[in-house]
């Protein structure tokens, strides 16, 4: 008799572990079918916000089709139901379980701004405070006016470092301020050590601003150390840099597009003609080319150079020379 109930035990206990795997089987077949989404659509998941009301939510909008197989799951391997906040880019062909794996892992989508070259803080301000996924608030304008505030020059120009910054949604865009910050003094601080023995300058915030200039003179790469040694051996010499770009960002909205006599006899701190030396600040945001061109320019005696229109520069030792070139590319005599 004991022996036909163990047989019997036995049996059920057969029958339950095979309906039990065979169950488990079909959930887990279930989830790797693909997720209901002909698109990739964005999904935000709040903090303190339960793995089942997520799954409701997903139901409600039909991106899954039966959450019951998902509880199912997160029963099983409780862990993956730790839902982390963010937001997350759910793609068509995802599975289930890829889609569990992902609210799981807190990999968030991350969104992009290109900070270029070349432009200035008011460009790069307009930009991210444009920027739908970046939060400007009152408490990440004063930190930003803040580090201004700390800065030589009081102001952030030159002092962040062009280059694409990726950030998940609802970044205060004080975040990609003093990330691109850091970035600035981490690579100033590593190349300033490096610099040539012969530079007219003694600061590396005077290489920022020698650097600016660079940038927004140069439309050739190649040519930014050849640039940098015209600008550096006017600074030796004590001859004003007569560069245009400083002009026209001391003239600021007043600048018209087109630069005029009048404009290089306009007194103001930035006007090259009139002063010698550097400008107070940097004009835009220097590359890092642009900062090691000044830091290295090549050895050279040249002392001026004018564009030839096609984005490259002729280089003369003397006014005779120059005059000369002007004629031919500027004047076109």
């Amino acid at each position: 008799m004991w022996w036909k109930i163990i047989k019997s035990l036995i049996t059920l206990f057969i029958i339950a572990a095979v309906s039990g795997w065979g169950a488990w089987y079909y959930t887990v077949k279930r989830l790797e079918q693909p997720i209901n989404l002909s698109t990739a659509r964005l999904l935000t998941i709040q903090a303190g916000q339960s793995a089942g009301k997520v799954l409701a939510d997903l139901h409600g909008q039909g991106i899954i089709q039966d959450p019951r197989f998902f509880k199912v799951y997160l029963k099983v391997a409780p862990e993956q139901a730790n839902f982390k906040a963010g937001t997350y880019e759910l793609l068509p062909q995802m599975s289930g379980l890829a889609l569990l794996s992902l609210l799981h892992s807190g990999k968030e989508k991350l969104f992009a701004i290109q900070l270029v070259e070349g432009l200035r803080w008011q460009d790069w301000q307009r930009q991210l405070a444009e920027h739908p996924q970046l939060v400007r608030d009152a408490a990440s304008q004063q930190t930003i006016e803040q580090l201004a505030a700390d800065l030589p020059g009081q102001t952030l120009e030159g002092w962040l470092l062009p280059d694409t910054y990726y950030f998940p949604e609802a970044t205060p865009m004080q975040t990609i301020v003093i990330h691109a910050y850091d970035k600035m003094r981490e690579f100033i601080d590593a190349n300033w050590p490096l610099r040539s023995l012969e530079l007219a300058f003694d600061t590396p915030y005077e290489a920022l601003i020698l650097a600016s200039i660079i940038e927004k003179e140069t439309g050739l790469a190649s040519e930014r150390p050849r640039i940098a040694a015209v600008f550096n051996n006017r600074l030796r010499l004590n001859m004003r840099l007569q560069t245009d770009p400083t002009v026209i960002y001391g003239l600021g909205d007043a600048f018209d597009g087109d630069i005029k006599r009048k404009d290089l006899r306009a007194p103001n701190p930035y006007n090259t003609y009139l002063n010698k030396g550097l400008p107070p600040t940097p004009i835009a945001m220097p590359s890092k080319l642009a900062i090691l061109a000044a830091l290295n320019p090549d050895s050279s005696d040249e002392l001026y150079f004018v564009a030839k229109g096609d984005g490259s520069h002729v280089f003369s030792q003397d006014l005779e020379q120059h005059n000369q070139a002007v004629r031919q590319y500027q004047l076109k005599k």
